[in-house]
Parts: C-alpha cells; sequence; structure tokens
C-alpha cells in the first residue's frame, strides 16, 4: 500500500482545496489522485473523482501557457478541471521526474492519456512506479489500446466515431456517415476508465495491491454500439443508418406538429394500441399493415406518413400532454437553452454555480448522480496553473528553500 504523506483532505485546510465551501463531497474523502491528462478522455475521467471528493492533482507543465482543446478561462477546460488542486512540474527534467516519483508514493491513482510510449520514456509507468508502491492503482486510456498493430496512431474522437462504427448508423440513409453532436468516444472511455479505477479500489480492500487499467477510445465506442453490435455478432445483421427512425422500436421517431416538432417511441404491442387510440386511429390496431411490429416494421414509410398527418393538427405541447396521460413516451426536442429552462433540469440541479478564477461567477454542468448521504458539488473553480504547487511540495518534504531553487531552475 501507498506510503501516505500528512495531508488535509476533507477540504477544511488551505492546502487541500481553494477556497470554497467545503469538499465536493465525502463519498472519496482521503483518496489520492495525480492527473496527468489533457484534452478530454482523461480529464472526463478524473472529474468523477474530483467531484466526488478525491484530493486531485493536476500536473501541468510550467510553461504550458496553452492547454490543448481551449484556454483556462473557456467553458471547456473550466467545466472539465474542477474541484482540483494544481502542480507544475517539468517532467523532462530528472529532478521534476524524481519529485513526481516521490508524489506518486503518496497517491491511490494515476490517470494518463499520453501515447502509450510516453511514459516509459518518462520513468513513470506502472511498471516502475508500482515498485514502490504496490498499492497503487494507474489508469491509462489510449486512442486504440496501449499494444496492438493501431497502437501507435494518434487518436481523436472523430477518428474513434467512424472506426467504431457509429457514423455508419448515424444520419439519414443515403446522405453519408455522420458523427454525433458531442464527442462520445471521448466521454466514454473517461467514464469507463473512472468505473475502472473504482473497481480495482475495491479489489483493492482484499487483495493489498494495485493494477494497471486501460481503454481505449475505440474499445469505448465499439462498447457503446451495444444491442447493435449485438444485432450483427448474433444474427450477422450490419446495421444500416436509420435517420430518427428507431431501427428496431417502431413507430419511434421524429414527427411535425403544428408549431414544430416531436419525439414520440412507441415500443411494444400494448404501447401500439394506446397510441392508436391516442390519435383517435383505434382502426390501425386491427389493420393488417400495422397490427403487428413486423408489419410496423414493414409498412414503417407509410404508417410515419399516416402518422405525421394527424399529428400536424394539434401543437407540440398538446401532443405531449395527450400522449403522456396515455402512457405513450413523447417529449419536446430543445435546444440546449431550452434543456437549461426545462423546469425538470432546474429541480434537478444540473447546472450548479461557481465562481471562477477567470469568469467570476458562473455556472457548470453537474454531475448526473443523486447521492442520500454524500452527494457531489461544484466546491472549487478550476485551479491557476500552480497554484497549490508549493503546498504540495511542502506535503511530500521538500523545504523553502528547495522548493525556491526547483522555481529558479524551472523545475516548478
Amino acid at each position: 500500500m501507498a506510503q501516505r504523506a500528512t495531508h488535509d483532505t476533507t477540504g477544511t485546510g488551505d492546502a487541500a482545496r481553494p477556497a470554497s465551501g467545503g469538499p465536493a463531497s465525502t463519498a472519496l474523502n482521503g483518496l489520492r489522485v495525480l492527473d496527468l491528462t489533457r484534452v478530454r478522455s482523461g480529464p472526463t475521467c478524473v472529474r468523477q473523482l474530483a467531484d466526488w471528493g478525491a484530493d486531485v492533482i493536476k500536473i501541468e507543465a510550467p510553461d504550458d501557457k496553452a492547454q490543448l482543446g481551449g484556454p483556462r478561462s473557456g467553458p471547456d477546460f473550466q467545466n472539465l478541471h474542477r474541484n482540483k488542486r494544481s502542480l507544475t512540474l517539468n517532467l523532462k527534467t530528472d529532478e521534476g521526474v524524481e519529485a513526481f516519483r516521490k508524489l506518486a508514493d503518496t497517491a491511490d491513482v494515476i490517470v494518463e492519456n499520453f501515447r502509450p510510449d510516453v511514459k516509459t520514456r518518462l520513468g513513470i509507468d506502472y511498471d516502475t512506479l508500482s515498485k514502490t508502491n504496490a498499492g497503487l492503482v494507474y489508469a491509462s486510456i489510449s486512442g486504440f489500446g496501449q499494444d496492438g498493430p493501431l497502437a501507435k496512431r494518434p487518436g481523436f474522437d472523430q477518428i474513434a466515431q467512424g472506426m467504431g462504427g457509429l457514423m455508419s448508423i448515424t444520419g439519414k440513409p443515403g446522405e453519408g456517415p455522420m458523427r454525433v453532436g458531442i464527442p462520445i468516444a471521448d466521454l466514454c472511455a473517461g467514464l469507463f476508465a473512472a468505473q475502472a479505477i473504482l473497481i480495482a479500489l475495491i479489489e483493492r480492500q482484499g487483495s493489498g495491491q494495485g493494477q494497471w487499467v486501460q481503454t481505449s477510445l475505440l474499445q469505448a465506442q465499439v462498447f457503446m454500439l451495444d444491442f447493435q453490435a449485438a444485432r450483427f455478432l448474433m444474427d450477422g445483421d450490419v446495421p444500416k443508418q436509420a435517420g430518427n427512425n428507431h431501427p428496431t422500436s417502431i413507430p419511434t421517431g421524429v414527427f411535425q406538429t403544428s408549431d414544430g416538432y416531436m419525439n414520440l417511441a412507441v415500443a411494444g404491442q400494448e404501447i401500439w394500441k394506446r397510441f392508436a387510440r391516442a390519435l383517435d386511429r383505434p382502426d390501425w390496431i386491427e389493420d393488417e399493415r400495422f397490427a403487428a411490429a413486423q408489419s410496423r416494421s414493414d409498412n414503417r414509410d407509410a404508417l410515419n406518413k399516416e402518422i405525421e398527418a394527424v399529428t400536424i393538427g394539434r401543437t407540440t405541447a398538446e401532443w405531449i400532454d395527450t400522449m403522456n396521460e396515455a402512457g405513450v413516451p413523447a417529449g419536446e426536442i430543445n435546444d440546449i437553452g431550452q434543456v437549461f429552462e426545462n423546469p425538470q433540469v432546474h429541480h434537478l440541479g444540473l447546472a450548479q454555480p461557481v465562481n471562477s478564477q477567470e469568469r467570476g461567477e458562473t455556472r457548470l454542468v453537474g454531475q448526473p448522480i443523486l447521492m442520500s448521504r454524500t452527494p457531489s458539488h461544484i466546491a472549487s473553480p478550476p485551479p491557476l496553473a500552480g497554484q497549490h504547487s508549493e503546498d504540495i511540495l511542502r506535503e511530500i518534504g521538500y523545504s523553502d528553500d528547495s522548493i525556491a531553487a526547483m522555481k529558479a531552475q524551472g523545475i516548478t
């Protein structure tokens, strides 16, 4: 197990957090995480740990003026790097690597998303660090895996969306492949890495041993194909683009109303019957073209046309009320501004206030998980680069004179 330095992870001491209303959560209190990540997949992983109260130390180069993915003041950086401390270290120097190794001996978790060979070249790979910290959980996120024929390719979300099959099933038939509107391979890889870390920490409670956990954008994207992948693996069915139509649940899709559009999800025979009655078309229940799931699939276009001939006669709000009263899933199609005006989104507290050091009072997206005893909140904004360097170096035994010398040499 790691030798723990004496440091405050409760959020009550100045060294533990920037000035805030306390820890982000008590759920992961006492857990120390070293964050070597950049861009999105890695920071997404680490954010899950920071938001639940881990003492996350973001390791940054002293001269890193521009973060990949945008400036520190940008919405992207602000949303990804809250609830952390920052230590600047030049890992291209022997002294910087030595300081990192000392810090690694106090850590429970390290997360990195370098290209696969970089950590070994720097001498901060799992095999090296676990020799002096047997309990270390070391998480690596890459584009395509740590080894194999494509391991050295540079990874990027849209590349993974294409290689992982998602773009082949997104968009309208005949209009070519289409990416989705968020970096879903990055985000899912980060979430899976966080899950892997927590699994490894639970296992460590029994074994006393850490381990190296790995995922990649490609693995995450293929896994997220879910039932579409199962259709191929089990039945040899290669799914195609279906636009807004659900590939197997019919009728499910986007339908025009008198003042816009709405989503309908008519899944299963019982909901189909409720839907037909709600549209005042009970005759569809017995119509041989639409009576069974397979016949609705065979006649999807005709059915959709008949549905829209009815739905265009009333407003979206009227239809949503009608459908939900009938027990048929239906919903608005909001832009992002409308999302955060939605009363249920307000109720769930997804937009949380924070006093950004660069932007002042603003809001960020909070965790989508509610906990009855150990809730999460945004306790502190993203740190300034190196904001906590002196505190962290003191925690691992460096004197004020040593820290001053490191600063003068550009090590921190």
